[in-house]
């Protein structure tokens, strides 16, 4: 991509002379392939990165099975990707924060900030935003980009660059804690436990959540979740039959009034389960998007006065993200469980491991 570029395949010299640059394109349903991906011109205040870190996140996986997520349609090739780190390359003559070599992680939006959403510092509501892999901008799973300047951060020394692409999934839960007021003094429940649900549990430790349960219907994610910090896993089921069984396990886990619920799956049964859990005067986060129209408790909801807040990506999370890193507060490596190369054959199967799932929970190429 690069600036929000929209782009054709076709043969792409890199500044330099280093030959083609090549990109994952997704070309049509379960279809990936390996093509030249042409750069747009350095602008004066963007930069060239070439791209050493990228994960696989579920939107790549959901565009890849149904070419669409909601009202975002594929209707021509595009470079998929939007977890990414790299290092400096080149530099506009306007950049000064940065120079080539700097080891950078990258926010994939790019927004308007004419509107009064971006003038107003939710950036993220932009309806002019121009955002990684989601059409007909192009993604960041290529040899090199060109993104502005602006939303290239520097790495600490010591957070390497599968780290500062681990960024990207880490804001949402960043965003989320910091929309759910977590703090100190209130106890949360996470409600799913894939790879946003654990990014989000171990915001919410950082933020200084004293008590954190969390709920799935997966052993092994439970069992991963347990393994990262959470205080108590309850294994719930798919059934609306057991809602009320399983509120009072989960009540009984915390041990004490559940202050804030974090829902990070999405789903009629997750979101009520969150709406009755969570103590009177509480707040209700949703994170997850499993389902585009719910059935639940809102009335049981509101005359308890539980506050119910949403969210869409995040908002100047990267020097938070990147401070946790640095200080050792999150610890991320153990999130990303299968890495690959950059060639047809891997990409094809980092994908199918992702979409499978099972012990997989971020897949991460290496380029």
């Amino acid at each position: 991509m690069g600036k929000g570029g929209k782009g054709e395949a076709a043969p792409a010299a890199v500044a330099g002379g280093e030959g083609e640059n090549m990109a994952a394109w997704l070309v049509a349903k379960d279809t990936l392939k390996i093509m030249p991906f042409k750069l747009p011109p350095l602008g004066t205040y963007d930069v060239r990165v070439r791209m050493k870190a990228v994960g696989i996140c579920g939107s790549d996986v959901h565009y890849l099975k149904e070419m669409r997520i909601a009202h975002f349609v594929v209707k021509e090739p595009m470079v998929i990707g939007h977890e990414c780190a790299g290092i400096i390359e080149e530099v506009g003559g306007g950049v000064k924060h940065l120079a080539v070599g700097d080891r950078v992680a990258l926010e994939p939006g790019i927004s308007c900030w004419r509107c009064r959403h971006c003038k107003g510092g939710r950036y993220n509501l932009c309806d002019d935003m121009k955002f990684f892999a989601t059409p007909p901008y192009h993604g960041s799973l290529a040899d090199q980009i060109v993104h502005p300047g602006d939303l290239c951060f520097k790495l600490p020394d010591n957070v390497s660059l599968e780290e500062g692409a681990m960024c990207e999934p880490l804001s949402v839960g960043v965003h989320a804690c910091r929309r759910a007021e977590v703090g100190a003094e209130k106890n949360v429940l996470i409600m799913g436990a894939g790879p946003i649900g654990l990014v989000t549990m171990l915001s919410a430790r950082a933020f200084g959540a004293p008590r954190i349960v969390i709920a799935d219907v997966d052993e092994h994610r439970l069992s991963v979740a347990k393994s990262l910090g959470a205080d108590a896993a309850v294994k719930v089921s798919t059934s609306t039959e057991d809602l009320a069984g399983e509120i009072e396990l989960i009540q009984a886990a915390m041990g004490g009034d559940i202050d804030v619920s974090l829902d990070c799956a999405g789903f009629s049964k997750t979101m009520s389960t969150a709406l009755e859990a969570t103590r009177p005067g509480g707040r209700v986060c949703l994170v997850g998007m499993g389902h585009n129209e719910m059935t639940v408790p809102l009335t049981s909801a509101a005359i308890r006065e539980v506050d119910v807040v949403g969210i869409f990506r995040y908002k100047d999370t990267w020097p938070l993200c990147l401070d946790f890193l640095r200080s050792g507060k999150i610890d991320v490596k153990p999130l990303i469980t299968h890495r690959f190369g950059f060639s047809q054959s891997e990409v094809e199967e980092a994908f199918e491991v992702s979409a499978r799932g099972r012990d997989a929970i971020k897949v991460m190429f290496n380029l």
